[in-house]
């Protein structure tokens, strides 16, 4: 039974504020002294968004736990990004099926993006599931579970126009100590045709940068040393007074851009590295390559997805930029940063019509970039798309899977190639963790964003080190501690 889900016209969500929400979980609900597990899935925006998930359940009485078979509630967050994503969840929710079988008043709740993008159709689909939450909705959640609890299933997919959780203080989850992530924004106004971010996560709302610089310096006193930048499109943060909600403590009348909330971030310490991702070709500036020149705590790494190498493709798909102007922000990385910067990229093999030769662009502008290293997938249409609804996926999954082996195979050559620049070289490493294949050695990540793996001796998780490095892979460089 489906409780007090109402189709509401786009004006009426719209009036749905963050104080809503705030009054909605304040309400005298019973006490919650159950155990919560969450699973999460896809980016790094995910896991940041369970942290804030894992801070709202606290708050309510639940205790977390790492152990599903133990849980009295499990929230899947999910990814929508492509079909095989969705896939991944639907199977799980089969495991957790089998649990509730045997546990019959165990809830279970879908949350994220696969929760936006389907909203009530996942419970007509999904009868396991009884909470459908999208990643507006989480200060909702209490009151979602008390639905349950009455014997209804539970629905909230609506998109906020202001919500940023500014004001919760994440859960560190699988927390190392060392490093953690920040959101600085939600969102994305980028309308490109092959994605549905922008119609699961909504429009871009800037977090308050006193709130994230807050956060920053919080983490950095408990003995953090590194944080990340959050966003699906750093590079377009903008925060001014008009964006403030009723809760927003106003310090100034700045407006603050990316570049500026950088230098905030990165003033806290000299010893508190900074990094972030994602960035767009369209909307990276000078300004923040040059505010990352100057502080020498701002990693010296940018995540620059292209998707195609080829202009008809990149007009296809949306991206407001084409060939020359992705080269261009190239260059002036190199030009101002140094060629030791390293750059990743985002690609998409099979497009829409794509043809050949201009699969072999992308090829060509891999050999002009030699990215240090990329993620790779061929092209899923997604439903509700702009390319799902004006271009035919004419492209054969045969030939999407063999022009990724070839995309794969040449950044592997590239990975390997920049990797072998830092041979014979010392570069400071921040350790993170024991090494995945032995527990004699560590690991930790460069300003570049490399693993590093070496000799554990006698240092410890969360200290820096200067590491002199003998060999490398494609992927990962060894060496010894100096």
């Amino acid at each position: 039974m489906i409780k007090n889900i109402q189709k509401e016209t786009p004006n009426a969500s719209r009036k749905r504020s963050t104080q809503d929400l705030l009054n909605a979980c304040d309400r005298n609900l019973p006490p919650l002294h159950r155990k919560v597990y969450i699973e999460s899935y896809g980016c790094q925006m995910n896991f940041s968004d369970s942290e804030i998930i894992s801070a709202i359940m606290e708050k309510q009485g639940f205790t977390l736990t790492s152990s599903c078979s133990e849980a009295d509630l499990i929230f899947i967050n999910t990814c929508a990004i492509r079909d095989k994503a969705e896939q991944t969840i639907r199977n799980r929710l089969l495991d957790f099926n089998q649990q509730k079988i045997k546990h019959p008043d165990l809830i279970i709740g879908v949350l994220g993006c696969m929760a936006e993008r389907l909203k009530i159709q996942l419970l007509e689909e999904e009868k396991v599931v009884d909470i459908v939450a999208g990643p507006d909705a989480y200060r909702d959640l209490p009151r979602l579970i008390h639905q349950v609890d009455q014997g209804y299933k539970a629905v909230n997919t609506f998109l906020s126009k202001e919500e940023t959780y500014a004001d919760i203080e994440p859960v560190r989850l699988n927390s190392n100590g060392v490093t953690a992530f920040i959101s600085i924004m939600r969102g994305c106004n980028n309308m490109c045709s092959f994605c549905i971010v922008p119609f699961t996560r909504g429009r871009e709302r800037s977090r308050d940068p006193h709130s994230i610089v807050e956060e920053a310096k919080k983490l950095f006193d408990k003995g953090y040393k590194e944080i990340t930048l959050l966003g699906q499109n750093v590079d377009s943060y903008n925060w001014t007074p008009t964006n403030a909600t009723a809760t927003t403590v106003i310090h100034n009348n700045q407006t603050v851009h990316f570049a500026k909330l950088l230098a905030m971030v990165a003033d806290i310490d000299p010893s508190f590295r900074v990094r972030f991702s994602t960035s767009h070709p369209k909307d990276i500036t000078d300004e923040v390559l040059y505010t990352i020149k100057a502080y020498d705590n701002i990693c010296k790494h940018i995540h620059l997805p292209v998707q195609s190498g080829n202009s008809r493709i990149l007009k296809l798909m949306n991206r407001t930029y084409d060939r020359a102007w992705y080269i261009q922000k190239i260059d002036a990385i190199r030009t101002i940063l140094g060629p030791s910067c390293a750059i990743s990229s985002d690609m998409i093999s099979g497009f829409c019509s794509e043809t050949e030769e201009e699969h072999t662009d992308t090829l060509t502008l891999m050999d002009y970039v030699k990215y240090d290293f990329s993620f790779m997938f061929y092209y899923s249409e997604r439903p509700g798309t702009l390319a799902a609804r004006k271009y035919p996926d004419d492209v054969s999954e045969e030939i999407k899977r063999r022009r990724l082996s070839e995309i794969i195979a040449k950044q592997r050559e590239h990975g390997l190639f920049r990797n072998q620049q830092h041979l014979h070289q010392v570069q400071q490493v921040l350790i993170e963790k024991d090494s995945r294949k032995s527990p004699d050695f560590f690991q930790g990540r460069n300003s570049q964003n490399k693993i590093v793996v070496f000799p554990k001796g006698i240092h410890q998780v969360g200290s820096y080190v200067d590491v002199h490095i003998t060999n490398c892979n494609a992927a990962t460089l060894f060496g010894e501690v100096c």
